[in-house]
Order: structure tokens, then C-alpha cells, then sequence
């Protein structure tokens, strides 16, 4: 989800709770905050050689140990709010990509995208998700595509008189 999006998200049910699924059925608590909101620049050097650059928006959640059990979340008004904030110290770049950054006890530290969000109740939930690394190279490389398994005679090609070793 682009940042742009994400604006016009919020904009549009600030009268909601603002909640975060982490992982399939597991929320961020409501305690957490908002912490830090980072402007990325990364340039880049893929394994190809390719040079590449692009800008991230990052929003860092953050749970406080100081408000345990706390079940009132954050309403879209306030997070927005906050983000607006941060938007008049530094401008936002609303076509960059944006992404979460969470942890806690049970759950690395992990920079998540927003994979989906859903209206429930009086509650936004944005469904963040992990994205595996994957080699952006992989013409230049030779990564070859994932091969079928073909049954072959192995005792006819790999025997000592087979001659394929």
C-alpha cells in the first residue's frame, strides 16, 4: 500500500479504533504507540549488479509495558492526527511503499506491509504481512526456475560403468 492510500484510509473512518493484525488473528495490543515514523531513501545494488532507489515510509508501533491490559485503542483520529504532524516537519512522499515496524516478546522486530485492511464494527484493522526476500536478479544471475522431478533410470546413469559422474 502506497502512503497516499494509507491517508485516504484513515481519512475516511476517523470515527473508528485503530487496530493492527500483526499475523493471521494476532493483534498489536492496544497499548502501543506511535513512536516513529521514518522517511527512507534506499538505494540499492541488487546481485545482477542493477542499481535501483526508491523512498519507504515506515511507522514504528511500539507497546508500553506501562499501560498492560489497557483495551481501548487508538482512535483513526489520533494516529492521523500524529501522522499530519510528522507530515509538516517532513513532507511525506505519498507514492512510497509503507510499512509497519513491530515487535514484541512473541514476534521479531519485522518491517511489515499493509497487505489489507478491514472495516469491523467501529474498528479499522489494518492486516499487515510479511514479504519473504527473493532475488530481484534472477535473469542475470542464472537462478534457474524450480525444476520437475523426472524419474530416471539410476542405475543405468549412475553406476560405476555409467559415465555421468
Amino acid at each position: 500500500m502506497k502512503t497516499q492510500e494509507l491517508f485516504k484510509v484513515l481519512e475516511q473512518n476517523q470515527d473508528k479504533s485503530l487496530l493492527f493484525e500483526y499475523a493471521p488473528n494476532l493483534l498489536v495490543g492496544a497499548n502501543y504507540h506511535i513512536t516513529e515514523v521514518k522517511h527512507v531513501t534506499v538505494d540499492s545494488v541488487d546481485c545482477g549488479a542493477q542499481v535501483d532507489a526508491w523512498n519507504e515510509t515506515i511507522i514504528q508501533l511500539w507497546e508500553s509495558p506501562n499501560e498492560l491490559g489497557k483495551t481501548e485503542y487508538m482512535s483513526v483520529y489520533k494516529a492521523l492526527a500524529i501522522l499530519n504532524k510528522v507530515g509538516k516537519m517532513k513532507p511525506y512522499d505519498f507514492d512510497a511503499e509503507v510499512k509497519f515496524e513491530y515487535s514484541n516478546a512473541r514476534f521479531h522486530t519485522a518491517q511489515l506491509f499493509v497487505n489489507d485492511f478491514e472495516i469491523r464494527e467501529n474498528h479499522l484493522i489494518v492486516k499487515l504481512a510479511i514479504e519473504k526476500t527473493d532475488c530481484k536478479a534472477k535473469e542475470l544471475c542464472g537462478v534457474p526456475e524450480p525444476l520437475e522431478a523426472v524419474s530416471t533410470n539410476a542405475e543405468a546413469c549412475c553406476s560405476p560403468d555409467g559415465n555421468c559422474c
